[in-house]
C-alpha cells in the first residue's frame, strides 16, 4: 500500500470519528429542542422524533408569567458584572506580579495558587456565614462578590500569557514618562487582547450555567436566575416535560449563540498564548 493511500485511510477515519463524536455531543441538544415543541403525549410516544404536531405554547407558557424574563435580566446581570470585574481585576493582578517582581510578589503568587486549589465546595460555609453577616444573601450584589473568587483564574491564564510580553515596551514607555496605570490601559491591554477575549468566553459560559452559589445563596423568587427557574421547572410529583425542555432552551440559547460567535477568538487566543509562551 503506497504512503498516499494510507494518508487517505487515516483522514477518512480521522474524518468518520470526528463526525461520529460531532453527533453524539449534538444528540442531546437535538433532543431537547426537538422536545421543546411537542406535547406531553407526543414526547412520550415519540421521544425521539420530529414533533407531530409542532407546539410552539410550550414557548408561550414559559415567559407567560415574566418570572423567566426576570431571571434572565438577574442573570445577564449578574454575568456582566462578575466577568468585567473577574477579568479586570485578575489582569492588574497579573500585571503587578510582573512588573513588580519581589518576595512578597512572590508570596502572593503562591497564596494565589493555593486558593486555586481549593474547591469551591469546601468554602460555601465561611461564605455564607461572611454574607450573612454582612446582609448580603440573597442578593445580586452578593452573588456578585462570589463569583469574585474566579479572578484567580482569569489571573492564571493571564499572567502565563504577559510574561511573554517584551519588557523592552515597557521600559521605554518609562522613559517617555507613562505611569504603570497608562502603561497598563494603553500598551498591556492591547497586547493581551486574544486572551482576554479567551478569558470573558470561559468566565461568561461558567458564570451563566453555574448552579451551586444562585442554589445556596438566593432564595426569593425575585433574584433567581435562570439555571435556577430551570430547576425549579421539575416537580416532585409531576412535570410538564415540553414546558421543561422549552425552558432549558432559553437558559441555553444565549450563551450557546455567545460560544458560536466567539469560539474564534477561543482558539486564537490558545494558540497565540501557546506560540508565545
Amino acid at each position: 500500500m503506497t504512503q498516499s493511500k494510507k494518508n487517505l485511510i487515516a483522514k477518512i477515519i480521522r474524518t468518520v470519528v470526528v463526525l461520529a463524536l460531532a453527533l453524539l455531543c449534538a444528540f442531546p441538544l437535538y433532543y431537547i429542542i426537538v422536545s421543546s415543541f411537542k406535547n406531553p403525549i407526543d414526547m412520550t410516544k415519540n421521544p425521539f422524533s420530529l414533533p407531530n404536531p409542532w407546539v410552539g405554547g410550550n414557548y408561550v407558557e414559559a415567559i407567560a408569567d415574566g418570572t423567566i424574563i426576570r431571571a434572565f435580566v438577574n442573570t445577564v446581570i449578574v454575568t456582566v458584572a462578575a466577568v468585567f470585574l473577574q477579568v479586570f481585576f485578575g489582569s492588574m493582578a497579573a500585571y503587578g506580579i510582573i512588573q513588580k517582581k519581589s518576595r512578597f510578589t512572590a508570596a502572593v503568587g503562591s497564596v494565589l495558587m493555593i486558593a486555586f486549589a481549593v474547591p469551591a465546595q469546601a468554602t460555601l460555609l465561611p461564605l455564607f456565614k461572611m454574607e450573612s453577616s454582612w446582609e448580603l444573601v440573597d442578593s445580586l450584589l452578593g452573588l456578585i462578590l462570589l463569583y469574585l473568587g474566579s479572578t484567580v483564574f482569569c489571573y492564571f491564564l493571564i499572567v502565563g500569557y504577559m510574561k511573554s510580553l517584551p519588557q523592552e515596551l515597557f521600559e521605554a514607555a518609562r522613559i517617555d514618562g507613562a505611569g504603570p496605570f497608562t502603561i497598563y490601559f494603553k500598551i498591556v491591554l492591547p497586547l493581551i487582547k486574544p486572551i482576554l477575549t479567551t478569558v470573558v468566553v470561559f468566565q461568561v459560559m461558567g458564570t451563566w450555567n453555574d448552579f451551586l452559589y444562585p442554589s445556596v445563596f438566593l432564595s426569593s423568587q425575585d433574584n433567581q436566575t435562570v439555571v435556577l427557574q430551570v430547576f425549579n421547572a421539575v416537580q416532585q410529583f409531576s412535570t410538564n416535560w415540553p414546558l421543561f425542555m422549552a425552558i432549558t432552551v432559553i437558559a441555553l440559547f444565549p450563551v450557546f449563540i455567545f460560544f458560536v460567535f466567539c469560539q474564534k477568538w477561543i482558539v486564537s487566543g490558545l494558540v497565540a498564548g501557546s506560540v508565545k509562551g
